[in-house]
Protein backbone atom coordinates (compact mmCIF):
# COMPACT_ATOMS: atom_id res chain seq x y z
CA UNK A 1 0.00 0.00 0.00
CA UNK A 2 2.90 2.36 0.72
CA UNK A 3 4.19 1.97 -2.85
CA UNK A 4 0.72 2.56 -4.29
CA UNK A 5 0.31 5.65 -2.11
CA UNK A 6 3.66 6.99 -3.36
CA UNK A 7 2.57 6.29 -6.94
CA UNK A 8 -0.66 8.23 -6.44
CA UNK A 9 1.27 11.20 -5.09
CA UNK A 10 3.68 11.16 -8.01
CA UNK A 11 0.81 10.89 -10.46
CA UNK A 12 -0.71 14.01 -8.95
CA UNK A 13 2.61 15.81 -9.46
CA UNK A 14 2.85 14.64 -13.08
CA UNK A 15 -0.72 15.62 -13.95
CA UNK A 16 0.01 19.06 -12.49
CA UNK A 17 2.47 19.70 -15.32
CA UNK A 18 0.27 20.83 -18.28
CA UNK A 19 2.46 19.16 -20.90
CA UNK A 20 0.13 19.55 -23.88
CA UNK A 21 2.15 18.77 -27.01
CA UNK A 22 1.92 22.37 -28.23
CA UNK A 23 3.67 23.56 -25.07
CA UNK A 24 7.01 22.94 -23.36
CA UNK A 25 7.66 19.86 -21.24
CA UNK A 26 10.85 21.21 -19.68
CA UNK A 27 9.41 21.73 -16.19
CA UNK A 28 8.33 18.09 -15.98
CA UNK A 29 11.61 16.81 -17.40
CA UNK A 30 13.64 18.94 -14.99
CA UNK A 31 11.56 17.77 -12.04
CA UNK A 32 11.86 14.09 -13.01
CA UNK A 33 15.58 14.43 -13.64
CA UNK A 34 16.21 15.98 -10.22
CA UNK A 35 14.14 13.25 -8.58
CA UNK A 36 16.07 10.45 -10.31
CA UNK A 37 19.47 12.09 -9.80
CA UNK A 38 18.67 12.20 -6.09
CA UNK A 39 18.34 8.42 -6.20
CA UNK A 40 21.69 7.98 -7.94
CA UNK A 41 20.65 7.75 -11.58
CA UNK A 42 22.83 9.15 -14.34
CA UNK A 43 20.54 11.53 -16.22
CA UNK A 44 20.91 12.86 -19.75
CA UNK A 45 18.54 15.59 -20.99
CA UNK A 46 18.41 16.12 -24.76
CA UNK A 47 16.75 19.28 -26.10
CA UNK A 48 14.98 19.58 -29.42
CA UNK A 49 15.97 22.27 -31.94
CA UNK A 50 13.58 24.81 -30.40
CA UNK A 51 15.03 24.34 -26.94
CA UNK A 52 11.50 24.06 -25.51
CA UNK A 53 11.14 20.26 -25.53
CA UNK A 54 13.39 17.55 -24.13
CA UNK A 55 13.85 13.82 -23.68
CA UNK A 56 15.13 12.34 -20.43
CA UNK A 57 17.35 9.25 -20.49
CA UNK A 58 18.12 8.15 -16.92
CA UNK A 59 20.22 5.08 -16.09
CA UNK A 60 20.58 2.89 -13.03
CA UNK A 61 23.20 0.15 -12.91
CA UNK A 62 26.22 -0.54 -15.09
CA UNK A 63 26.90 1.36 -18.30
CA UNK A 64 26.92 -0.31 -21.69
CA UNK A 65 24.70 -2.37 -23.93
CA UNK A 66 21.91 -4.67 -22.84
CA UNK A 67 19.42 -4.09 -20.10
CA UNK A 68 15.91 -2.71 -20.09
CA UNK A 69 14.20 0.52 -21.12
CA UNK A 70 11.07 1.63 -19.26
CA UNK A 71 9.59 4.30 -21.49
CA UNK A 72 6.72 6.76 -21.40
CA UNK A 73 5.87 9.91 -23.32
CA UNK A 74 5.55 13.09 -21.28
CA UNK A 75 3.16 14.97 -23.57
CA UNK A 76 -0.64 14.91 -23.42
CA UNK A 77 -3.41 15.89 -25.82
CA UNK A 78 -5.26 19.22 -25.44
CA UNK A 79 -8.26 19.76 -23.19
CA UNK A 80 -9.73 22.68 -25.16
CA UNK A 81 -13.47 22.37 -25.89
CA UNK A 82 -13.76 19.28 -23.68
CA UNK A 83 -16.36 19.16 -20.90
CA UNK A 84 -14.37 18.21 -17.79
CA UNK A 85 -16.09 17.93 -14.44
CA UNK A 86 -12.97 19.28 -12.68
CA UNK A 87 -9.67 20.98 -13.50
CA UNK A 88 -7.92 18.51 -15.86
CA UNK A 89 -4.51 19.45 -14.48
CA UNK A 90 -5.41 18.85 -10.84
CA UNK A 91 -5.76 15.16 -10.01
CA UNK A 92 -9.03 14.14 -8.39
CA UNK A 93 -9.76 10.77 -6.74
CA UNK A 94 -13.24 9.30 -6.87
CA UNK A 95 -14.43 5.72 -6.30
CA UNK A 96 -11.01 4.12 -6.83
CA UNK A 97 -10.27 6.19 -9.94
CA UNK A 98 -7.71 8.95 -10.39
CA UNK A 99 -8.81 11.64 -12.84
CA UNK A 100 -6.71 14.11 -14.83
CA UNK A 101 -5.30 14.73 -18.27
CA UNK A 102 -2.70 12.07 -18.93
CA UNK A 103 -3.82 9.88 -16.03
CA UNK A 104 -3.79 6.79 -18.24
CA UNK A 105 -2.05 8.18 -21.34
CA UNK A 106 0.49 7.78 -19.99
CA UNK A 107 1.47 9.42 -16.75
CA UNK A 108 0.04 6.52 -14.76
CA UNK A 109 2.83 4.26 -16.02
CA UNK A 110 5.44 6.96 -15.51
CA UNK A 111 4.26 7.42 -11.91
CA UNK A 112 4.61 3.68 -11.30
CA UNK A 113 8.15 3.66 -12.66
CA UNK A 114 9.16 6.72 -10.62
CA UNK A 115 7.59 5.26 -7.49
CA UNK A 116 9.63 2.09 -7.95
CA UNK A 117 12.84 3.97 -8.75
CA UNK A 118 14.11 4.03 -5.13
CA UNK A 119 13.91 0.23 -5.13
CA UNK A 120 15.51 -0.05 -8.57
CA UNK A 121 18.39 2.00 -7.21
CA UNK A 122 18.92 -0.73 -4.57
CA UNK A 123 18.70 -3.70 -6.92
CA UNK A 124 21.95 -5.58 -7.56
CA UNK A 125 21.79 -4.80 -11.27
CA UNK A 126 23.97 -6.77 -13.65
CA UNK A 127 22.45 -4.92 -16.59
CA UNK A 128 21.30 -1.30 -16.83
CA UNK A 129 17.76 -0.07 -16.33
CA UNK A 130 16.98 3.04 -18.36
CA UNK A 131 14.01 5.25 -17.52
CA UNK A 132 13.02 7.20 -20.59
CA UNK A 133 10.62 10.13 -20.92
CA UNK A 134 10.03 11.47 -24.43
CA UNK A 135 8.36 14.52 -25.94
CA UNK A 136 5.77 14.94 -28.72
CA UNK A 137 4.54 11.36 -29.03
CA UNK A 138 1.01 12.59 -29.62
CA UNK A 139 1.97 14.65 -32.67
CA UNK A 140 4.40 12.34 -34.44
CA UNK A 141 6.73 10.57 -31.97
CA UNK A 142 9.34 13.24 -32.60
CA UNK A 143 11.05 12.80 -29.24
CA UNK A 144 11.43 9.03 -29.59
CA UNK A 145 12.74 9.45 -33.13
CA UNK A 146 15.41 11.85 -31.89
CA UNK A 147 16.29 9.56 -28.99
CA UNK A 148 16.64 6.49 -31.19
CA UNK A 149 18.97 8.38 -33.53
CA UNK A 150 21.00 9.57 -30.55
CA UNK A 151 21.34 6.03 -29.20
CA UNK A 152 22.32 4.83 -32.67
CA UNK A 153 24.99 7.55 -32.92
CA UNK A 154 26.30 6.64 -29.45
CA UNK A 155 26.40 2.97 -30.36
CA UNK A 156 24.30 2.17 -27.29
CA UNK A 157 21.99 -0.84 -27.66
CA UNK A 158 19.59 -1.64 -24.85
CA UNK A 159 18.24 -5.16 -25.23
CA UNK A 160 14.58 -4.79 -24.29
CA UNK A 161 11.89 -2.17 -23.73
CA UNK A 162 8.53 -1.89 -22.02
CA UNK A 163 6.39 0.99 -23.20
CA UNK A 164 3.62 1.68 -20.74
CA UNK A 165 0.79 2.84 -23.00
CA UNK A 166 -2.63 2.00 -21.54
CA UNK A 167 -3.42 -1.63 -22.40
CA UNK A 168 -5.24 -2.71 -19.20
CA UNK A 169 -1.95 -4.56 -18.53
CA UNK A 170 -2.43 -6.75 -21.59
CA UNK A 171 0.89 -7.66 -23.20
CA UNK A 172 1.04 -6.19 -26.71
CA UNK A 173 3.80 -7.29 -29.08
CA UNK A 174 2.43 -5.84 -32.32
CA UNK A 175 0.64 -2.79 -33.66
CA UNK A 176 0.09 -1.01 -36.93
CA UNK A 177 2.19 1.91 -38.09
CA UNK A 178 0.85 5.46 -38.10
CA UNK A 179 1.67 7.67 -41.08
CA UNK A 180 0.24 11.21 -41.12
CA UNK A 181 0.29 13.71 -43.98
CA UNK A 182 -1.03 17.12 -44.99
CA UNK A 183 -1.54 17.70 -48.70
CA UNK A 184 -1.67 21.35 -49.76
CA UNK A 185 -3.14 22.47 -53.07
CA UNK A 186 -2.51 25.92 -54.55
CA UNK A 187 -4.82 27.03 -57.35
CA UNK A 188 -5.98 30.35 -58.76
CA UNK A 189 -8.77 32.47 -57.27
CA UNK A 190 -11.55 33.99 -59.33
CA UNK A 191 -15.23 34.77 -59.52
CA UNK A 192 -17.55 31.80 -59.20
CA UNK A 193 -19.37 32.81 -62.38
CA UNK A 194 -16.26 32.09 -64.47
CA UNK A 195 -14.89 28.77 -63.19
CA UNK A 196 -12.81 28.16 -66.34
CA UNK A 197 -10.67 31.20 -65.56
CA UNK A 198 -9.53 29.93 -62.18
CA UNK A 199 -8.06 26.77 -60.69
CA UNK A 200 -10.44 25.52 -58.03
CA UNK A 201 -8.33 24.09 -55.20
CA UNK A 202 -11.43 22.70 -53.48
CA UNK A 203 -12.37 20.66 -56.55
CA UNK A 204 -8.81 19.32 -56.79
CA UNK A 205 -8.92 18.43 -53.09
CA UNK A 206 -12.18 16.57 -53.60
CA UNK A 207 -10.68 14.53 -56.42
CA UNK A 208 -7.57 13.84 -54.34
CA UNK A 209 -9.69 12.68 -51.41
CA UNK A 210 -11.80 10.47 -53.66
CA UNK A 211 -8.63 8.80 -54.96
CA UNK A 212 -7.52 8.13 -51.40
CA UNK A 213 -10.82 6.41 -50.70
CA UNK A 214 -10.41 4.27 -53.83
CA UNK A 215 -7.02 3.23 -52.50
CA UNK A 216 -8.60 2.43 -49.13
CA UNK A 217 -10.83 -0.05 -50.92
CA UNK A 218 -7.80 -1.57 -52.67
CA UNK A 219 -6.05 -2.04 -49.34
CA UNK A 220 -8.76 -4.39 -48.12
CA UNK A 221 -7.69 -6.80 -50.84
CA UNK A 222 -4.05 -6.58 -49.77
CA UNK A 223 -4.58 -7.79 -46.18
CA UNK A 224 -1.91 -10.37 -45.37
CA UNK A 225 -3.23 -13.86 -44.83
CA UNK A 226 -3.56 -14.50 -41.12
CA UNK A 227 -3.19 -10.81 -40.22
CA UNK A 228 -3.80 -10.53 -36.46
CA UNK A 229 -5.06 -6.95 -36.61
CA UNK A 230 -8.63 -5.67 -36.47
CA UNK A 231 -9.36 -4.70 -39.15
CA UNK A 232 -6.75 -6.93 -40.81
CA UNK A 233 -5.93 -4.48 -43.61
CA UNK A 234 -4.15 -1.15 -43.79
CA UNK A 235 -6.63 1.66 -43.15
CA UNK A 236 -6.86 5.18 -44.57
CA UNK A 237 -8.63 8.12 -42.93
CA UNK A 238 -9.28 11.69 -44.06
CA UNK A 239 -9.36 13.80 -40.92
CA UNK A 240 -9.82 17.31 -42.28
CA UNK A 241 -10.45 19.14 -45.56
CA UNK A 242 -10.27 22.93 -45.51
CA UNK A 243 -10.83 25.29 -48.43
CA UNK A 244 -12.67 28.37 -49.58
CA UNK A 245 -14.13 31.59 -48.22
CA UNK A 246 -17.51 32.19 -49.87
CA UNK A 247 -20.14 30.69 -52.16
CA UNK A 248 -19.15 32.78 -55.17
CA UNK A 249 -15.33 32.72 -54.90
CA UNK A 250 -13.12 30.15 -56.58
CA UNK A 251 -10.85 28.93 -53.73
CA UNK A 252 -7.14 29.18 -54.46
CA UNK A 253 -6.00 27.02 -51.55
CA UNK A 254 -6.99 23.71 -49.96
CA UNK A 255 -5.56 21.43 -47.30
CA UNK A 256 -6.24 17.76 -46.63
CA UNK A 257 -5.10 16.11 -43.40
CA UNK A 258 -5.00 12.34 -43.79
CA UNK A 259 -3.41 9.28 -42.31
CA UNK A 260 -2.91 5.57 -42.85
CA UNK A 261 -2.25 2.71 -40.45
CA UNK A 262 -0.18 0.18 -42.41
CA UNK A 263 0.02 -3.46 -41.44
CA UNK A 264 3.03 -3.81 -43.75
CA UNK A 265 5.48 -1.33 -45.26
CA UNK A 266 4.60 -2.41 -48.81
CA UNK A 267 1.07 -1.05 -48.33
CA UNK A 268 2.44 2.37 -47.39
CA UNK A 269 4.75 2.34 -50.40
CA UNK A 270 1.81 1.42 -52.63
CA UNK A 271 -0.43 4.21 -51.33
CA UNK A 272 2.24 6.90 -51.55
CA UNK A 273 3.28 5.92 -55.07
CA UNK A 274 -0.34 5.87 -56.27
CA UNK A 275 -1.46 9.12 -54.67
CA UNK A 276 1.65 10.99 -55.78
CA UNK A 277 1.14 9.71 -59.31
CA UNK A 278 -2.47 10.89 -59.18
CA UNK A 279 -1.39 14.33 -57.96
CA UNK A 280 1.05 14.58 -60.85
CA UNK A 281 -1.79 13.73 -63.26
CA UNK A 282 -3.84 16.69 -62.00
CA UNK A 283 -1.11 19.28 -62.40
CA UNK A 284 -0.95 19.71 -66.22
CA UNK A 285 -4.57 20.90 -66.46
CA UNK A 286 -4.12 23.13 -63.42
CA UNK A 287 -0.92 24.70 -64.76
CA UNK A 288 -2.39 25.25 -68.20
CA UNK A 289 -4.49 27.95 -66.50
CA UNK A 290 -2.16 28.92 -63.68
CA UNK A 291 1.53 27.92 -64.12
CA UNK A 292 2.22 28.35 -60.38
CA UNK A 293 -0.38 25.75 -59.32
CA UNK A 294 1.03 23.13 -56.94
CA UNK A 295 0.15 19.98 -55.03
CA UNK A 296 2.52 19.17 -52.19
CA UNK A 297 2.38 16.37 -49.64
CA UNK A 298 3.99 17.13 -46.28
CA UNK A 299 5.04 14.31 -43.97
CA UNK A 300 3.71 15.09 -40.50
CA UNK A 301 4.91 11.82 -39.02
CA UNK A 302 5.78 8.32 -40.17
CA UNK A 303 5.84 6.03 -37.15
CA UNK A 304 6.79 2.44 -37.81
CA UNK A 305 4.59 -0.37 -36.60
CA UNK A 306 5.66 -2.90 -33.99
CA UNK A 307 6.17 -6.22 -35.70
CA UNK A 308 5.44 -9.39 -33.71
CA UNK A 309 8.59 -11.50 -33.73
CA UNK A 310 9.21 -15.02 -32.43
CA UNK A 311 11.42 -15.35 -29.39
CA UNK A 312 10.62 -11.89 -28.03
CA UNK A 313 12.39 -12.15 -24.65
CA UNK A 314 10.63 -9.30 -22.87
CA UNK A 315 7.23 -10.48 -24.10
CA UNK A 316 7.79 -13.80 -22.38
CA UNK A 317 8.95 -12.17 -19.15
CA UNK A 318 6.09 -9.65 -18.94
CA UNK A 319 3.53 -12.30 -19.87
CA UNK A 320 4.75 -14.45 -16.98
CA UNK A 321 4.72 -11.52 -14.56
CA UNK A 322 1.20 -10.44 -15.49
CA UNK A 323 -0.20 -13.95 -15.68
CA UNK A 324 -1.10 -13.44 -19.30
CA UNK A 325 -1.84 -16.44 -21.50
CA UNK A 326 -0.05 -14.82 -24.40
CA UNK A 327 0.41 -11.62 -26.33
CA UNK A 328 -1.97 -9.55 -28.40
CA UNK A 329 -1.91 -6.80 -31.03
CA UNK A 330 -3.63 -3.41 -31.23
CA UNK A 331 -4.46 -0.98 -34.02
CA UNK A 332 -3.26 2.21 -32.29
CA UNK A 333 0.33 3.31 -32.68
CA UNK A 334 3.13 3.77 -30.14
CA UNK A 335 6.84 4.53 -30.06
CA UNK A 336 7.68 0.82 -29.79
CA UNK A 337 8.43 0.35 -33.48
CA UNK A 338 11.13 3.01 -33.24
CA UNK A 339 12.84 1.17 -30.39
CA UNK A 340 12.44 -2.10 -32.29
CA UNK A 341 14.38 -0.52 -35.19
CA UNK A 342 17.45 -0.61 -32.90
CA UNK A 343 17.13 -4.38 -32.65
CA UNK A 344 15.43 -4.34 -29.26
CA UNK A 345 12.73 -6.74 -28.09
CA UNK A 346 9.72 -4.58 -27.19
CA UNK A 347 6.29 -4.87 -25.65
CA UNK A 348 3.57 -2.38 -24.88
CA UNK A 349 2.00 -2.94 -21.47
CA UNK A 350 0.62 -0.35 -19.10
CA UNK A 351 -2.18 0.60 -16.71
CA UNK A 352 -5.51 2.00 -17.81
CA UNK A 353 -7.61 1.68 -20.92
CA UNK A 354 -7.06 3.31 -24.31
CA UNK A 355 -10.83 3.91 -24.23
CA UNK A 356 -10.20 6.62 -21.62
CA UNK A 357 -7.34 8.30 -23.47
CA UNK A 358 -7.92 11.72 -25.04
CA UNK A 359 -11.40 12.04 -23.48
CA UNK A 360 -12.73 14.43 -20.84
CA UNK A 361 -12.49 13.05 -17.31
CA UNK A 362 -9.65 10.73 -18.33
CA UNK A 363 -8.77 8.38 -15.49
CA UNK A 364 -6.75 5.39 -14.34
CA UNK A 365 -7.90 3.07 -11.58
CA UNK A 366 -5.90 2.27 -8.47
CA UNK A 367 -6.30 -1.43 -9.28
CA UNK A 368 -4.54 -0.91 -12.60
CA UNK A 369 -1.70 1.00 -10.95
CA UNK A 370 -1.32 -1.79 -8.42
CA UNK A 371 -1.14 -4.38 -11.21
CA UNK A 372 1.51 -2.35 -12.99
CA UNK A 373 3.59 -2.00 -9.82
CA UNK A 374 3.41 -5.75 -9.28
CA UNK A 375 4.71 -6.40 -12.80
CA UNK A 376 7.53 -3.88 -12.45
CA UNK A 377 8.64 -5.28 -9.09
CA UNK A 378 8.83 -8.75 -10.64
CA UNK A 379 11.48 -7.55 -13.08
CA UNK A 380 14.11 -7.50 -10.31
CA UNK A 381 14.95 -11.19 -10.57
CA UNK A 382 15.56 -10.85 -14.31
CA UNK A 383 17.90 -7.86 -13.94
CA UNK A 384 19.84 -8.65 -10.76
Amino acid sequence: MELLHRTEGLLGELIGFPTVSADSNLDLIGWASNYLKGLGAVCDISLDESGHKANLFATFGPEGDGGLVLSGHSDVVPVADQDWSSDPFVMKAREGRLFGRGACDMKGFIACVLALAPRIAQWRLTRPVHIVLTYDEEVGCFGARALVEELRDRGLRPATAILGEPTMMRVIDGHKGCYEYTTRITGCAGHGSAPDLGVNAAVCATRYAARLMELETDLRQRAPQGSPFSPPWTTLNIGRIHSGHAHNVIPDHAEIDWEMRPVQRSDADHVLAQIDRFADSLLPAMRAIHPEATITREVIGEVAGLEPVPGNAIAGIVSALTGSNGTDVVSFGTEAGLFQSLGMDCVVCGPGSIEQAHKPDEYVSRDQLAACLSMLQGLEKHLS
